[in-house]
């Protein structure tokens, strides 16, 4: 048996003691504004929010709000220089960080509480036993953020901040990021360590352009990074197919004491600015492939990309409900699209001949 197995099965047993999901949001995240019309914009987080709201399974929600993640914690990822940069600009009154990416008066506030909500939400889940999973409904995104850049719309690469700390404790993590864009800062913050294992399935050709099969880590990490780079078009059973015959049985192998997953909901049919092709029920069924292989109230989500405000908040309510082991579709999966040829390719990378 494997350890995916027996890792679900110990979820099935103890579903009766997982039944608050936590969620992680603070109303000041919408007050960063990156300009006018810009895509990146408050009501994303609204309509999240909504979302969870939505889910029908509210009851079983508790919310509380992020604490701010402090220099050591952006430190751990983050040079000295950005760090100093982004506080510079912020304490301006704002600023252009990159062509894509813009502060206003708020927008530090906004980037500590969402850099800070995965460190609160895995601190959580330590200490409460009566929590399952969390959920992280905040903004800006984080995933393109590099060591020593702000891009793509992210100040602070708030997923890999509270990966750090883990492995700062001594734990493995692992990152499976289902956005549209490829988590490009994600990537490379951890493309040479070996304790943190980062998967992606996303859209090619797309920014910021990474991504690709090959792309695999470095040095004694070689093989801890893993890329899907999908065609525009890709439905969600080849999503579903690249967790199933390539990461699930890495992540398996690998074996972390904590799953991370980066939801960007741009992989939507409806999104204005990418060519997938899912819809909700895809995403939420993404997500509950990648918390089924977590060790028992390890899964943390956070929200990254998603432009099409009804797809943000269909996709939170079924990741919602999912989170809690419940079902809501507000949608049907997609089926048929092209892009299994990726998987091939990239399970005969990490897997070899079998």
């Amino acid at each position: 048996m494997s350890r995916a197995t027996i890792r679900s099965a110990a979820v099935g047993a103890e579903a009766t003691l997982r039944d608050v999901l936590l969620v992680v949001t603070d109303e000041r995240c919408a007050d960063h504004l990156a300009g006018s019309f810009h895509p990146e914009r408050p009501e994303r987080l609204r309509a999240a929010i909504e979302g969870v709201a939505q889910s029908g399974v509210a009851d079983g929600v508790e919310t509380i709000v992020p604490k701010q993640a402090s220099d050591i914690d952006l430190a751990r990822v983050h040079t000295a220089e950005l760090i100093t940069r982004i506080r510079s600009i912020g304490a301006r009154g704002g600023g252009r960080l990159d062509p894509d990416t813009v502060m206003n008066d708020a927008s530090l506030d906004a980037a500590l509480l969402a850099a800070g909500s995965a460190l609160t939400a895995t601190e959580e889940l330590i200490s409460r036993p009566e929590l399952t999973n969390a959920y992280c409904v905040v903004r800006p995104p984080g995933h393109h953020a590099t060591e020593g850049q702000s891009m793509g719309f992210c100040l602070f690469n708030s997923v890999a901040i509270a990966a750090a700390a883990r492995v700062a404790a001594g734990e493995r993590v692992a990152i499976v990021d289902i956005d549209a864009h490829h988590g490009n800062g994600t990537q490379d913050i951890f493309y040479a360590d070996s304790n943190v294992l980062f998967a992606s399935i996303h859209q090619s050709p797309l920014y910021p352009g990474t991504g690709a099969v090959t792309e695999r880590g470095a040095e004694e990490a070689f093989g801890t990074t893993i890329n899907l780079p999908l065609p525009p078009g890709a439905t969600g059973d080849v999503a579903r197919a690249a967790i199933d015959d390539v990461i699930a049985p890495a992540v398996d192998e690998f074996a972390p004491d904590w799953i991370f997953v980066s939801a960007g909901y741009d992989g939507h049919r409806s999104d204005p600015i990418t060519d997938l092709g899912y819809t909700s029920a895809d995403l939420a069924d993404l997500v509950a492939s990648v918390r089924d292989l977590a060790p028992a109230r390890r899964t943390v989500v956070l929200l990254e990309g998603g432009y099409d405000l009804d797809a943000v908040r269909d996709c939170s309510a079924a990741v919602t409900a999912e989170l809690l082991g419940e079902r809501h579709r507000p949608e049907s999966p997609t089926s048929g699209g092209p892009g299994r040829e990726v998987v091939a390719e990239a399970r005969r990378l990490h897997r070899g001949a079998e």
